[in-house]
């Protein structure tokens, strides 16, 4: 398959299909703004700024210029919504919004445009109804500011090894070379979370990442550090406004009931450009 590089694109908005291969692509700008919808499978974003975890029905908006990268656990269908910011008004700053059922079948239609057609025919009305649409839909809470202190992200990384780790953040702390107090400090300047805050949403973006990798629900309550399922269950509902079995119930069912447009014929890639 010929690529297509969507900053050398004419058209100032338009939407791009690809399958991609799991793993981690590498970390790249694009020009536009961009807009990063998985048809299917869950996607990991990540920025300078933070990381957002992306399952199907939601979206994450990426800002002209921002560094980014994507990467998934198992195969994925990623439509990408490229915006030139002469176009139409884009966000101020990146983060995930909910995907209805119309977008959904309004990104899989334009997504079989391609990036080049007449600039006042069906396609270019059929873009400004997704950016129309693109202003009612809800803001979703996905998101997980990252600090810049090396010693907050050797931090980081022994959760990461283990989302369960249930030492006290003084001796986390004291493991990066630094004292409680500080590190306290430091998370709530440069992430704007309080540690504890910061570490709750951690164990839910972990959780909703090994939902969709089919782990059960007893098994992510122990995985991410709960010692009871219904504690789990109750944190992640106030968050996410489901259980988590609902959760991803009922983003089976709306892909189920989703109509698939006509996606172009592209091979499986990398996801070098996401």
């Amino acid at each position: 398959m010929r690529f297509i590089d969507p900053d050398g694109a004419e058209n100032p908005v338009f939407v791009l299909v690809q399958r991609y291969d799991a793993g981690e692509g590498n970390w790249h700008v694009h020009r536009r703004a961009q807009l990063i919808q998985p048809g299917e499978g869950v996607l990991t974003v990540r920025t300078d700024a933070g990381v957002w975890v992306v399952p199907p029905q939601r979206a994450v908006w990426i800002l002209p210029g921002e560094r980014h990268q994507v990467s998934a656990a198992k195969a994925f269908l990623l439509r990408s919504l490229y915006v030139d910011a002469s176009a139409a008004p884009i966000p101020s700053r990146s983060g995930v919004i909910f995907v209805d059922r119309l977008l959904d079948a309004l990104m899989a239609e334009a997504a079989t445009f391609g990036h080049s057609f007449p600039s006042h025919g069906m396609e270019q009305r059929l873009l400004q109804v997704i950016l129309d649409r693109l202003g009612r839909l809800d803001v979703v809470p996905s998101w997980l500011p990252m600090p810049t202190d090396g010693r907050l992200l050797r931090l980081i990384g022994l959760l990461d090894q283990d989302p369960a780790e249930a030492r006290t953040l003084d001796t986390l702390a004291g493991l990066c070379g630094m004292t409680g107090r500080t590190a306290a400090r430091l998370f709530l300047k440069q992430t704007g979370l309080t540690f504890s805050h910061w570490r709750q949403q951690f164990r839910l973006l972990k959780a909703i990442h090994l939902l969709s990798m089919g782990k059960s629900v007893t098994y992510i309550a122990l995985e991410v550090g709960y010692r009871d399922v219904s504690s789990f269950i109750t944190v992640f509902k106030e968050a996410f406004g489901e259980t988590p079995a609902r959760y991803f119930q009922s983003q089976q069912k709306r892909q189920e009931r989703m109509p698939r447009g006509r996606e172009p014929k592209q091979a499986a890639s990398r996801a070098a450009s996401a």
